[in-house]
């Protein structure tokens, strides 16, 4: 089954290419910011340096870790449900379970060392760039230099090949188990979550204003808020959809295909409450301190300025993988609906009709992701500007969720409409035929 892999990898390399996309990505995330601990570790560094650069690695490197998995995860997910008829193929020619979960979990470490390695000189440069920036901003003297080392290689290729090896392999064990069991494990998750996230988000109040590192609590608990939320995704949007009142035969397939849907548009909706939640309680907060630090006059600390370029360089690797999970993802779901379209033509819909559909269920998940992710990060930022500024909500951040709502919208909007579009250009009995 590996050497199948292998050549399955070899003769069809187009579609892993969004599976390569995010282990690139992701590999050099993780050595860009293990190379601030290589750099960190070099003799002779001052302490002021060096702690400056390992919490940035550490902070950062947790997070890229977590979207390297997940941005992996949703490629794979929609690879494996897409291969479904091809799998169930090779079980009736008699592969076993354990053979299948070995050729699929081979084809994504294949794919995934072959990113981790072509990631290496983008991520030395880039590297190299992100310690200038913290020299420039007196964080870092400038007589360290850049070293990209064994930490750097070592967490980014093992990284990703773990990341790899364990979506494909929960890809796989979920297209064949039952849905209760995997529902199970979900709903127990999401709920630990959920309970963490609020301990977390509470623990703001027994903070000072003036401790340098309050923003850690409501920032962390919005995440895993956000988090909980993106687990329970499937249930929470099937509560919304009873809701819906939209009027229309566009608007009543809309509903019913997102409700029929619910499972698959798992990964994409999870996708827009973390985008929604974590750059916008992220933001928020910087801004609410950043008010408060220039309202007291108070010179901001080394450490107090190493987390502002700790959340400005989360919020960005954030938007990155997200849009990157949400065009692949969103690319990979509606271009495989070609014989859905066809059909809907076929009964005497319009291409119009279906793009209007098509638009329909965007709106429906969009706002629904941005609903959770609004109320997730407005359950961090309250706590944080009560305790910080003294008021209930910030004045200092009003255009950034507007301006992250545009970026949601914009993504799963415009990938899912031109991606509709190039499939209904294809004739209806072609595309019904060749499906």
């Amino acid at each position: 089954m590996l050497i199948l892999a292998v050549k399955s990898v070899r003769h069809r390399p187009g579609r892993f290419l969004a599976t390569l996309l995010a282990a690139f990505l992701g590999a050099a995330v993780v050595m860009v910011f293990g190379s601030l601990d290589d750099t960190a570790a070099r003799p002779g560094i001052d302490p002021v340096s060096a702690d400056s650069l390992s919490t940035t690695a550490s902070i950062v490197g947790g997070y890229g870790s977590l979207l390297v998995f997940c941005a992996i995860a949703s490629t794979l997910t929609v690879n494996v449900r897409q291969r479904s008829a091809e799998l169930e193929l090779l079980r009736r020619s008699g592969a076993t379970p354990a053979q299948l979960t070995r050729m699929v979990v081979g084809e994504a470490v294949t794919v995934a060392l072959a990113g981790g390695l072509l990631a290496i000189g983008p991520a030395m440069a880039a590297g190299r760039a992100l310690l200038g920036v913290f020299q420039d901003g007196g964080q870092v003297t400038h007589g360290v230099a850049y070293s990209f080392g064994p930490v750097a290689l070592l967490s980014g290729i093992g990284t990703t090949l773990l990341a790899a090896a364990g979506a494909a392999f929960l890809a796989v064990r979920r297209a064949t188990r039952p849905a209760p069991a995997t529902g199970r494990a979900r709903t127990v998750l999401g709920a630990a979550a959920l309970a963490a996230g609020a301990g977390s988000v509470l623990s703001t109040y027994a903070f000072a204003a003036t401790d340098e590192w309050l923003m850690a609590a409501p920032a962390y608990g919005a995440i895993l808020l956000s988090v909980g939320c993106a687990l329970l995704a499937p249930p929470l949007l099937g509560r919304l959809l009873r809701r819906l009142p939209l009027d229309g035969a566009s608007g009543w397939l809309a509903v019913r295909n997102v409700r029929r849907r619910a499972d698959q548009l798992a990964g994409i909706l999870s996708s827009l409450v973390l985008f929604t939640a974590v750059a916008t309680v992220t933001l928020s907060l910087q801004a609410v301190e950043t008010r408060a630090v220039e309202a007291s006059g108070a010179v901001r600390s080394v450490d107090a300025r190493t987390l502002q370029n700790v959340n400005l360089t989360v919020v960005g690797i954030v938007v990155a993988f997200v849009c990157v999970m949400l065009v692949n993802s969103l690319y990979a779901a509606t271009s495989y609906r070609g014989r859905e379209f066809g059909q809907q033509r076929l009964a005497g819909g319009t291409p119009g009709q279906v793009l209007t559909t098509v638009a329909a269920e965007s709106l429906i998940v969009t706002a629904a992701g941005v609903l959770l992710g609004s109320l997730t990060a407005l359950a961090g930022i309250i706590p944080f500007t009560m305790v910080r500024a003294g008021g209930l909500l910030p004045d200092a951040s009003l255009g950034i969720w507007p301006a992250v709502v545009a970026v949601a919208a914009a993504a799963t909007l415009g990938t899912s409409l031109l991606t509709a579009r190039r499939v209904v250009r294809t004739p209806m009995v072609r595309a019904v035929a060749a499906a």
